[in-house]
């Protein structure tokens, strides 16, 4: 891929992330040292050790790129993740970690990371990934991409599989007991003396009828009952 148009000594601005000294240390050598002349060169503008630092970095730096590990103290890197996308929202975050729970790549993908990638990526693949999320792409190792897509799935079929709730569910028992009297046709007043409340108290009872049912009156509410079989002999 081609590098993007850009201005003289523009770079690819990132800040690393993780616990670790000696890992950071690894990532910015060959991100520093892989040179490429069809790509814009990267540089390395920051590290954080973790994620309170990487949230108050990104807040400063306004990077183009976070690498951030996934499990640090703290503050890990999923709710790092939405604090710094909620300080530098131009900053793409890539997860770079050595877990890969399934859990882990969903809630990190729904924070807003664009890439999640296992610490045991090849350097060419890490600095071409950085590159490629840059460009507005989005990488995940093979194995999150799949558990992803495991995920959506059973998302979508507990979805299509869950029992539709019906309206009249929503009623309470005495909410119930209001609207098969309202088909009566009897008034609050009437109401009220048959179930021994106050008329005030039927007054809301009503009014919570109509507002979980979205009707507009009492009329309404006694032909949409008696549509769904909801009459003094059926109750």
């Amino acid at each position: 891929m081609n590098s993007p148009h850009a201005a003289p000594n523009e770079k690819i601005r990132v800040l690393i992330v993780d616990d670790h000294a000696v890992v950071r240390q690894g990532l910015r050598t060959f991100l520093e040292l892989h040179s490429d002349a069809n790509w814009l060169p990267i540089d390395v503008v920051g590290e954080a050790a973790n994620g309170f630092e990487a949230v108050d970095l990104a807040r400063q730096l306004q990077p183009d790129i976070v690498l951030l590990d996934l499990v640090m103290p703290e503050m890990d890197g999923v709710e790092a993740t939405s604090k710094i996308l909620e300080s530098s929202p131009k900053t793409k975050v890539i997860i770079l970690t050595s877990f890969g729970e399934q859990e882990k790549v969903i809630l990190a993908i729904r924070a807003g990371a664009q890439g999640y990638l296992l610490k045991d990526i090849a350097p060419d693949d890490l600095v071409q990934a950085v590159r490629q999320v840059y460009s507005g792409q989005v990488q995940l190792h093979p194995e999150a991409a799949k558990k992803l897509m495991i995920a959506i799935a059973e998302e979508e079929s507990a979805i299509t599989n869950r029992p539709q709730k019906h309206p009249l569910d929503e009623l309470t028992e005495r909410e119930l007991e209001v609207l098969i009297l309202i088909t009566e046709g009897l008034s609050n007043r009437r109401i009220a003396e048959k179930l021994v409340i106050s008329e005030k108290t039927v007054k809301s009872h009503v009014s919570s009828i109509l507002s979980k049912l979205q009707l507009e009156d009492r009329t309404q509410a006694a032909i949409y009952a008696l549509k769904h079989n909801l009459s003094p002999d059926k109750s």
